[in-house]
């Protein structure tokens, strides 16, 4: 009998394992490189600081980390995006990748890490209690978890999902876990605890790439009015 987490990581494999999806594809934008940075300030990240890229894929965003003076690493469970990231590397970073499974690290990482850092992929996990146990193991002491995630609230979502081409609900529904409430709970049965949330955001990629977009974005991300529904949220966690 196949284990329930083996079953969804081969679903999420094959999800992801079929061909490059555009949005995962590395790239220089304004939209990207602002990811990378609410990530860093949000987690207090420092240059020379051993950090682990959890869900690398192609290196998207872990290039960016390491060009800002992070010493990068990444894990991945598709062979096809860690070939699919080497490829896009092409000598520059060198970054190590390991393929695992978050939910099981190899024990040779364990208390190796400064800093987890995951854009996007816990919504993508099976078990969130047992992934954020087995990241509390590859901290080191005053170490940290910081992650990326969708908002649930924010309807854009749904509608990305409905109408792109190659993203399918059965693979992108663990969106509706990704609420304070629910991160806060699977990490505390970790050993964990959230320390941190924030919201930001507003337009879609092609509006924040455009030369006033991230000044209008940032301009109205301060109205309290949607700030509930602003589309990306950011949760720092750390061990009790």
């Amino acid at each position: 009998m196949i284990n329930p987490i083996e079953a969804h990581n081969r679903l999420q494999q094959e999800y992801f394992g079929r061909r490059i999806k555009p949005t995962m594809r590395p790239e220089r934008t304004p939209y990207v490189l602002r990811q990378v940075e609410e990530v860093i300030r949000f987690g207090d990240l420092r240059p020379g600081e051993v950090i682990l890229d959890v869900g690398c894929g192609m290196g998207r965003h872990a290039f960016l980390l390491a060009e800002r003076g992070f010493r990068v690493e990444g894990l991945e469970l598709s062979p096809f995006l860690i070939e699919r990231m080497r490829e896009f590397d092409g000598g520059r970073y060198n970054i190590p990748v390991y393929c695992a499974d978050i939910h099981c690290c190899p024990p040779e990482l364990h208390g190796r890490y400064d800093a987890l850092v995951g854009f996007f992929v816990l919504h993508h996990l099976a078990d969130l209690p047992q992934a954020f146990r087995s990241m509390a193991r590859l901290l080191r002491p005053g170490g940290r978890v910081v992650f990326l995630e969708p908002n649930p609230l924010n309807p854009l979502y749904y509608i990305q999902i409905l109408i792109t081409p190659g993203m399918s609900w059965s693979a992108e529904r663990g969106i509706l876990n990704m609420r304070p409430h629910q991160i806060s709970r699977a990490m505390e049965q970790a050993g964990l605890r959230l320390t941190a949330t924030a919201r930001y955001g507003f337009f879609p990629p092609f509006l924040s790439n455009h030369p006033w977009g991230g000044l209008l974005e940032r301009i109205l991300e301060k109205a309290l009015l949607w700030r509930p529904f602003l589309p990306f949220q950011l949760f720092r966690g750390e061990p009790r």
